[in-house]
């Protein structure tokens, strides 16, 4: 299958044997009872070595499998809770959580509301709060609090879990979600009505009653004694 006129020959031993013609490599293979095989072909010339195939496929698959079986799968657990779910239901569900990072797992925290719950958001990210606060010694948080539909979700990974890029994921705090202000209403002021002049009352002036002129009585004449008999 090897097709080019000359191609660079590394023996059994990985000593370079440089360039010669592909059907005198092909004999020198066949004098060792071993294969031929292209190893670079984009080479020029390819690079072949002198190998047994055979054993070669055999380490290969044996290698992949070992580390396959050192390789760990990472689940993502799902657990729920309510925003007023009361504290017997939340432990309980926390011991869910803590034992899904304990064995290595995600757990993936999901707030559910229903009808008009959905305006109070603030009540579930205090769940969620709480939550990543009693695990914060065995988990970091992957992800942060998240609006999807009628749900929140924050991810929650074991500490020292490596990324897809090969660092570590590092804790991060709870991101409370931004409070919109609230205007205050426009309170237009109310015109006082304009106060009417009172008038004062006209006083009319009581006219003082006329004094009677009280008549001094004549003074009655002084009486004069009566005569004695006998006398003048």
């Amino acid at each position: 299958m090897i097709r080019v006129r000359e191609v660079a020959v590394i023996d059994d031993d990985g000593e370079s044997m440089g360039t010669i013609p592909t059907e005198e490599a092909l004999s020198m293979a066949l004098d060792r009872n071993m294969d031929l095989v292209e190893v670079s072909p984009n080479s020029n010339p390819p690079v072949c070595r002198i190998m047994d195939y055979g054993k070669h496929k055999y380490k290969a698959s044996k290698k992949a499998h070992e580390a396959k079986k050192k390789q760990k799968i990472i689940h993502m657990k799902e657990v729920k809770f309510r925003p007023n779910t009361d504290q017997h239901d939340f432990d309980f569900k926390l011991r869910n959580v803590q034992r899904f990072l304990e064995n290595g797992d995600k757990a993936k925290v999901v707030i559910f509301f229903k009808g008009r719950e959905i305006v109070h958001r603030e009540f579930g990210m205090r769940v969620l709060e709480r939550v990543a606060v009693a695990t914060e010694e065995t988990a970091v948080i992957e992800q942060q609090a998240k609006q999807e539909g009628r749900t929140l979700v924050m991810i929650l990974a074991p500490k020292n879990t490596k990324t897809k890029k090969g660092g570590v994921l590092k804790a991060q705090p709870v991101a409370k979600p931004a409070e919109t202000p609230v205007a205050a209403p426009a309170v237009a002021p109310v015109a006082k009505p304009a106060e009417a002049p009172v008038a004062a009352p006209a006083v009319a002036p009581v006219a003082k009653p006329a004094e009677a002129s009280v008549e001094t009585p004549a003074e009655a004449p002084a009486e004069i004694p009566a005569k004695e008999p006998g006398t003048e």
